[in-house]
């Protein structure tokens, strides 16, 4: 309920896009990082997605996870569920499905997207992607987007922890 003797403040538009994808993140199914996705253009939300298994495929809720390790260049080793599909591909899939173009849109993530997402990202043409948080590997993926000229913009520069990361 609002305060009558505080003047209310709209949120901005990426404040405002950033709360949609928090809220689409409760429909993940990954209790690893639960992400979601929104894509919008010109004040309008086009596609969302969040982080899930494939249609019909088990979800890491209801049978656990599927790790795999990486052995990253400097020697240190993370963990990856490969069960499910991320937030950010479930999203331009669902364009793809819809035929709805991405061309010039910005994207809204919990976290900085991998190195798949990021090249999906940079061949849709999106232009603009803003994180919640930084991604404990993400820095590849912000290479890659500073070379394709797409603009980065992070809410929170903290590291997203989570457990067996």
């Amino acid at each position: 309920m609002e305060n009558n003797n505080e003047t209310y403040i709209r949120p901005t538009w990426d404040e405002y896009f950033m709360e949609v994808a928090r809220t689409i993140a409760k429909r993940a199914t990954c209790d690893r990082g639960r992400s979601g996705c929104v894509v919008a253009r010109d004040r309008q939300i086009l596609v969302t997605g969040y982080v899930g298994s494939p249609t019909g495929l088990p979800h890491c809720d209801e049978v656990g996870h599927l790790f795999k390790k990486v052995t990253h260049e400097d020697g240190h080793e993370t963990n990856h569920c490969v069960r499910t599909v991320h937030a950010e591909q479930n999203a331009i899939c669902q364009a793809a499905k819809l035929g709805i173009a991405l061309e010039g849109a910005t994207l809204y993530c919990r976290m900085t997207p991998c190195r798949t997402c990021a090249m999906l990202i940079i061949n849709c043409g999106i232009k603009r992607v803003v994180c919640e948080f930084s991604y404990h590997a993400g820095l590849e993926s912000e290479e890659m987007f500073r070379d394709a000229g797409i603009q980065l913009d992070y809410v929170n520069t903290e590291i997203l922890k989570y457990d067996k990361q």
